[in-house]
């Protein structure tokens, strides 16, 4: 089924896109619109045939949502499950908040791509801005190209895969050890997200765990 947004109300289409249950839709016309299919909970198919505004995607539980074309600042933020796939570049803080699910960029994404992210997999085809997973709770980040400075500060538990060059580490993020469980790891995220790469191209980067209770002698870095 199509929706044209050239003509049909965005709060209107979204709200068929939310009580539709397993159907393949088409939104033509996007124009950078915001928040578009925003808040689906069901086995749906969107195919957002251009470029989309801010929070695309938002609030995703189970459907499978592809942009094609750029996407605005908080693509796919608080998602839940399901799949989000934008086939350009992404703006800042792609995935934020999210808990699962895969996002995937096959371009690159600005600032803080990750932040706060509590268990989603997000898969960069490209670069990441600044500070992305900054306090990244769970989950993992892939990134195909170069990251900016103060990658990973105040990480948690996140993961964080990086095939190119790191500006600057953030605040308790270290390098760690790459094991074959990290690569198999790895080449799963890769293969879910249709991209292409070696893995032992990659370096792995998480929490030394210095921040995790107060020490006066870490005092400069909280």
């Amino acid at each position: 089924m199509e929706y044209d947004l050239a003509t049909q109300d965005l709060s209107e289409v979204n709200q068929a896109l939310q009580n539709a249950e397993g159907g393949k839709f088409s939104l033509l016309n996007p124009q950078g619109k915001h928040a578009l299919a925003c808040g689906l909970m069901h086995k749906n198919q969107v195919s957002i045939k251009g470029h989309a505004g801010y929070y695309v995607a938002g609030m995703n539980q189970n459907a499978d949502i592809v942009v094609e074309g750029n996407a605005g600042s908080g693509c796919a933020e608080n998602m839940m499950s399901g799949t989000v796939t934008v086939q350009g570049d992404a703006s800042q803080y792609a995935g934020a908040t999210a808990h699962g699910g895969l996002l995937v960029i096959k371009g690159s994404a600005a600032a803080r791509c990750g932040i706060s992210m509590k268990g989603v997999d997000i898969v960069v085809g490209g670069n990441v801005g600044h500070m992305s997973g900054f306090m990244a709770q769970a989950g993992r980040l892939v990134v195909l190209g170069d990251a900016g400075a103060d990658l990973g500060d105040s990480i948690y538990e996140a993961k964080i895969y990086v095939r190119g060059t790191v500006t600057s580490l953030g605040a308790d993020c270290i390098e760690k050890p790459m094991q074959d469980s990290h690569r198999a790891e790895l080449q799963g995220l890769l293969d879910q997200a249709g991209l292409v790469a070696e893995v032992n191209d990659f370096k792995r980067y998480g929490s030394s765990r210095k921040l995790y209770n107060f020490n006066v002698n870490h005092l400069g870095e909280y």
